[in-house]
């Protein structure tokens, strides 16, 4: 498939064109809709493994595949139609994990009080946003620390390729270790990873996406982990019907939430300390790996992005699912080209398509999506060389930012400790100007996430 394979009628295209701003913004409309079509093969996982995850919550895995479906495409819609922006939404990986196993089973809380709370953090975050007070959060972050954040994130993206590949993982030994290429799931990773930079090299259209594809065809005749079972399992069905998911619809408890505020009040900072972070750290790191950044450097259309995101999680509580938040993998369709919201709407009419080809997108396996996620976070690197040895406070932030994110697989771990240490160098330095209340309201803000997290954790 060629970018020209893909090409809308002319009437079409140049009405997406104008719409969304695609050929000033350096693309075209093939571009966008590969683009998309990479992203979403990306993260298309969270179809089946956020339904995995919430599930032990006790709630309903087929009404929270249709949820997730759900969640993702309206997130995706509004992330496209209001920020125009290339960055794809679905439920956060991560907070899912602390909604059901640490308020839910550990905590001994209903999943409804539990999705109460993702509710009232989403309306807060709606509130910040379209006050602009989330906005002006965001642009307070000096530039090495969006320095660090954008290598960071690329760091966290190839981490997470390598280890849901199999080519990292943890032994007696050693905590961090190569996989066994005798496996031969991890060797069709291995193999993934270092064919799918010869195919960007040789500059074929649609590399990545091309990669994901070869690979999950390949993993049909390789042999999987369990006896008689192959990497790409054939699936169940070719189509579902989806089904109206009201066991999940508008089930909050605001009572049994007010009965237990004390307890929950932790819970409800983490909650809304780390999706701010988390929210913040892609939407930066995305667009500035697009090089969509503003010339003051900061993020284009910030309000409504940050809206946007914020709205979509309001639609998620709603009905059923945790956090919808920004993906990282969006970073994907960016090189593959994407810089507009269409490749947003894209990933949104996928998602749509998704409710009934559910079954054939569940198959994909991490080790076709691994070697991707892999080449984009080397490629999210190339900002390192920004990095001027000669001046400390420019230097060793976004450092620390990388090494505190790849040792912890802790993203926001990292930022926290790159804005902490360029504050103290700055001040050591008697640079009072870059010592902004913004900036200080930042650092107070990690000061109570890194609280709130070794209390829960």
């Amino acid at each position: 498939m060629t970018a020209s394979d893909i090409v809308p009628a002319a009437p079409a295209a140049n009405f997406l064109d104008r719409f969304f701003k695609i050929g000033e913004n350096g693309s075209t409309v093939s571009r966008e809709i590969v683009a998309g079509l990479t992203t979403f093969a990306a993260m298309s996982y969270v179809i089946v493994v956020n339904p995995e995850i919430v599930s032990a919550a006790g709630m309903n895995r087929e009404s929270l595949i249709i949820v997730t479906i759900l969640a993702s495409m309206i997130g995706s819609i509004l992330m496209g139609l209001s920020a125009n922006l290339p960055i794809g939404l679905a439920p956060g990986m991560g907070n899912n994990v602390v909604f059901a196993q640490v308020v839910v089973l550990q905590l001994g809380i209903s999943w409804h009080i539990a999705i109460s709370i993702i509710l009232i953090d989403s309306v807060l975050f709606l509130i910040l946003a379209l006050s602009g007070v989330r906005e002006k959060l965001v642009a307070g972050f000096p530039d090495p620390i969006k320095l660090g954040i954008q290598c960071g994130l690329g760091l966290f993206i190839a981490y997470i390729g390598l280890k849901n590949g199999g080519l990292i993982v943890s032994t007696a030994r050693a905590p961090i270790a190569f996989g066994n290429l005798s496996h031969p799931a991890t060797l069709l990773t291995f193999v993934g990873v270092l064919m799918t930079p010869v195919l960007m090299v040789l500059r074929i259209p649609g590399a990545l996406l091309l990669s994901i594809v070869v690979l999950t065809v390949i993993g049909f005749f390789v042999p999987g982990a369990d006896p008689n079972s192959f990497v790409t399992p054939l699936p169940e069905h070719i189509l579902a019907l989806p089904k109206a998911p009201s066991d999940l619809f508008l089930q909050f408890d605001f009572h049994g939430l007010a009965q237990n505020f004390v307890l929950l009040l932790p819970i409800m900072l983490y909650f809304f300390l780390s999706d701010f972070f988390s929210a913040t750290s892609t939407l930066i790191g995305v667009t500035r790996r697009a090089k969509l950044l503003t010339p003051e450097g900061n993020i284009p259309n910030a309000r409504e992005a940050l809206s946007s995101d914020a709205l979509a999680s309001v639609f998620g509580a709603v009905l059923g699912t945790p956090t919808v938040t920004g993906y990282v993998e969006s970073v994907t369709g960016v090189e593959a080209g994407g810089r507009t919201g269409l490749t947003a709407i894209v990933i949104a009419a996928l998602f749509a398509l998704s409710l009934f080809l559910w079954p054939l997108i569940a198959i994909i396996p991490a080790q076709a999506t691994a070697p991707a996620l892999v080449v984009v976070g080397v490629l999210m690197m190339e900002g390192i060389r920004e990095i001027d040895p000669a001046i400390p406070e420019t230097c060793f932030p976004p450092i620390l930012t990388l090494l505190v994110t790849v040792c912890t697989a802790d993203l926001m771990a990292g930022m926290g400790s790159g804005c902490l240490v360029y504050t103290l160098m700055v001040a050591a330095g008697r640079q009072w100007s870059k010592l902004s209340p913004m900036l200080l309201g930042i650092d107070a803000v990690f000061v109570l996430y890194f609280v709130v997290s070794t209390r829960l954790f």
